[in-house]
Order: structure tokens, then C-alpha cells, then sequence
């Protein structure tokens, strides 16, 4: 039967593959946002400046805390690379979601899992780069290499999650192609700032953690981490695993109240701990922690060793915004 060896959860964001003086890129962007998610509700920006006047946030935006902390996500990233290379798991799940990049709002499945045989992603054109937002197309080069790329998928294992996760009552989509040939950067962020462009045959999991009405709750997750550990257990077959998590953490406002408490929840090991801040906390990018749900929950059922790298809140501007990083592994 098949083995988990490793377990990992990075965080994404492209503050993460761009240069410390393009972090302010968003921030524009970020001012004309009038719905915020923070602290269960929405709010301007504005009224997180006046809000959070308290906490300093000016000492976080100076260019030697930024240059400082891109140096931290760097060297954490880097640290997972080299567990990665280290364990040289055979294949991988990774759990990941998608930002309009494959589904779209006539089509978002709550949980899908890729069986198909190729996992396509091709680069954008400039007439697309043109369109993304500010401070995202700068950060491309970090989950899509130049020229695009083909990655090996794996049907049989996919195909065999597909049919377990079902038979524990869960409702997965199967799907073999990605919408336009792009690889969500969920997964995307994973081929090539962990596996280094060396990408081993991989399972996507796809989890709905932005779109309402149908986002999996946290409980949901961390039940399906349950049934997925079973399902790769129970593959016939030699294969070495590795379990990914990839999104979070509080972002697009910073809450390390928040990132304490999941990150407590992992030490202790009490995942459901989580679930206990309420569904409205997991709102636009922090909802990505569900994407650490399954995996954490998974690790402690395995009584794998945490080993979290590093955390480092990355602000943008004095109204909190940005991308608090997690990087983590966990190993028998």
C-alpha cells in the first residue's frame, strides 16, 4: 500500500514572487476596495486605517522591513525545497484552490480532484498579463515558468481518492482538463518554488474556499482530510506520498490573532480548534487556511512531527492589508 512520507503547507501569495519594492503594487487597488473581510465583517479601507490607528502598522510598510521579511519568505521557501528534495517523495497530493482560473461562476464545484493524465500550464500572453490586476502579473513567473509547461498527472490514484472520498459521503467532481490549459497558482506555486520545475506525478485537490454559496466549511474539511489520508493509504501501490497544503494564511487583511490560533491548532494538534472562530473569519484569502485543513488534520491523525519554518506577516499598508505567510512541514 501506498505511504505518506511528508506532509507540507506554504503559503502563495504573489508578494511571495515579487521583489520587495513591487509590495505596494496592490495597494492602490486595495484602497478603492470597499469590502474588506476582517474580524467578521467587511469593511472599507479607510475605516481599517482609523480601526487599527493603534497597532503601529506604519513601522511595518518601511522598505527595510519589507526587504527583511521577502528575505525570511525566501529562505523558508527555500528550506521547504530542501525537505522536498531530502525526502524525494514519488508523487503528491496537493490541496489547492482556484481563483476564476478554471472554474467559473457558471461552474464552481465546493471539492474537485483531477484524474486526467496531463496537468497543462501554459504561459500567458501579454494581452492577458495586461489585464490582471496590479502586482499579480509580476508574480506569474513564480507558479507559471516561461514558455509554459506539461506535468504528469496521475489517473489511477486520482480515480481511486474519486471513489473512496465518495464512498465516506463526499460529493467530488472529477475532472481531466483544466479550463484554458492554466494551472491554478495554488498548484502552480507548488511545481516551482518547492519541486523546483522537478515535478513528480501529482493529484490536484481542489477546494472552493473563496465563492459563496457553496464553500466547504472547516469542519468539512478537516473531515475530508480524514477520508482522503484513507484513500492514499488504501492505493495499491509502493509509492512514496507526499500531502501538500497550499494558500494562506490572513490575507487580504492581516489578522495574527487569527494565524496564532490556526497555528496553535496545528502544535496542539486540535484542528477542529479552527472551526471554532466561525465561518465568517474564512472569507476572500484567509479562507485559503481550509486548504491546511485536511492536511494538518491528516498529519496529527499520522502523529507526524510539526515543524513550522517560519511565519512572517506581510503588510502592505498602514490599513493591514497584505499576506501573512505560513511555511510548515510535517515528518514520521
Amino acid at each position: 500500500m501506498a505511504k505518506i512520507v511528508l506532509g507540507m503547507g506554504t503559503s502563495h501569495g504573489p508578494m511571495l514572487s515579487a521583489p520587495p519594492e513591487q509590495w505596494d503594487a496592490r495597494v492602490p487597488a486595495d484602497r478603492m476596495n470597499k469590502e474588506h473581510h476582517y474580524k467578521g465583517r467587511t469593511w472599507t479601507f479607510d475605516q481599517l486605517v482609523k480601526e487599527r490607528a493603534n497597532e503601529g502598522l506604519d513601522q511595518q510598510i518601511t522598505m527595510d522591513v519589507w526587504k527583511k521579511r521577502h528575505a525570511q519568505c525566501r529562505s523558508a521557501l527555500d528550506e521547504l525545497a530542501r525537505v522536498w528534495d531530502e525526502t524525494k517523495p514519488d508523487v503528491a497530493v496537493i490541496v489547492g484552490n482556484d481563483q476564476r482560473e478554471i472554474f467559473k461562476e457558471d461552474n464552481t464545484p465546493a471539492m474537485a480532484v483531477f484524474w486526467g493524465d496531463t496537468i497543462v500550464n501554459n504561459d500567458f500572453d501579454e494581452e492577458h498579463l495586461a489585464r490582471m490586476a496590479p502586482g499579480v502579473a509580476i508574480s506569474v513567473p513564480g507558479h507559471t515558468p516561461p514558455g509554459g509547461a506539461a506535468y504528469q498527472g496521475l489517473p489511477k490514484l486520482g480515480r481511486h481518492i474519486i471513489e473512496k472520498t465518495m464512498g465516506d459521503d463526499f460529493d467530488i467532481t472529477a475532472i481531466t482538463k483544466m479550463h484554458g490549459d492554466h494551472t491554478p497558482h495554488a498548484f502552480g506555486f507548488i511545481y516551482r518554488q518547492v519541486m523546483k520545475d522537478k515535478v513528480v506525478p501529482n493529484v490536484p485537490v481542489i477546494l472552493n474556499t473563496f465563492y459563496p454559496p457553496n464553500q466547504p466549511t472547516v469542519s468539512r474539511c478537516y473531515d475530508f482530510g480524514k477520508s482522503l489520508v484513507k484513500a492514499i493509504e488504501s492505493w495499491d501501490s509502493n509509492a512514496r506520498v507526499a500531502l501538500i497544503a497550499s494558500g494562506g494564511l490572513t490575507h487580504f487583511v492581516i489578522d495574527e490573532q487569527v494565524d496564532e490560533a490556526v497555528l496553535d491548532a496545528m502544535r496542539t494538534r486540535d484542528i477542529k480548534g479552527v472551526a471554532s472562530l466561525g465561518e465568517k473569519i474564512y472569507q476572500a484569502g484567509t479562507s485559503e487556511v481550509k486548504n491546511w485543513v485536511p492536511v494538518a488534520g491528516a498529519m496529527a491523525d499520522l502523529n507526524y512531527k510539526l515543524n513550522i519554518v517560519d511565519y512572517v506577516p506581510c503588510y502592505r499598508s498602514e490599513a493591514g492589508t497584505g499576506n501573512a505567510m505560513g511555511f510548515a512541514y510535517w515528518k514520521a
